[in-house]
């Protein structure tokens, strides 16, 4: 009992790398941004106690450096970086394509019939049918207005 005892005090370098090794692995799955804070805390103890000179690298030095470094990291992270806690609204046209198309300019790809087609944005084709139940042909220049499932409403450009 006594060797293990031997093993964890007093605290190295490695043993302050190690608890700020696994602080950050927690901060990893759990994403609260605070245990981020401290993890860094005993990253910057895990340094002082490499360097420090041997007359302030007692353990009684090394809690005091990581009691201040975790009180100051972490307020430092709940101030400058309040907005990363904030939920952030999803932007409008994200994971949804065909909303993305709205607004786009293309080209008609077949002609229409009866009001539908294809047309061409970018480098995709896509069915559409336009607004006004026109017929346009094929390279005429349109713009998409809607969608509707997988089909775009476009009228002439």
């Amino acid at each position: 009992m006594e060797d293990l005892t031997l093993l964890m005090w007093p605290p190295s370098a490695w043993h302050w790398l190690v608890l700020g090794l696994v602080l950050l692995s927690l901060e990893m799955i759990l994403g609260t941004f605070d245990l981020l804070w401290i993890a860094f805390a005993a990253g910057l103890t895990s340094l002082f106690t490499w360097l420090a000179p041997e007359a302030f690298n007692g353990w009684p030095y090394q809690l005091v450096v990581f009691a201040i470094a975790s009180t100051a990291l972490y307020i430092f992270g709940r101030t400058v970086f309040r907005k990363m806690r904030e939920n952030v609204e999803e932007h409008p046209t994200l994971n949804k394509r065909m909303a993305g198309t709205v607004g786009q300019r293309g080209i008609v790809g077949t002609d229409f019939s009866g009001g539908l087609g294809r047309v061409k944005l970018g480098d995709t084709v896509w069915s559409a049918e336009t607004v006004d139940g026109s017929s346009p042909v094929t390279g005429t220049a349109i713009i998409v207005e809607e969608t509707k499932g997988n089909v775009l409403k476009v009228r002439l450009a």
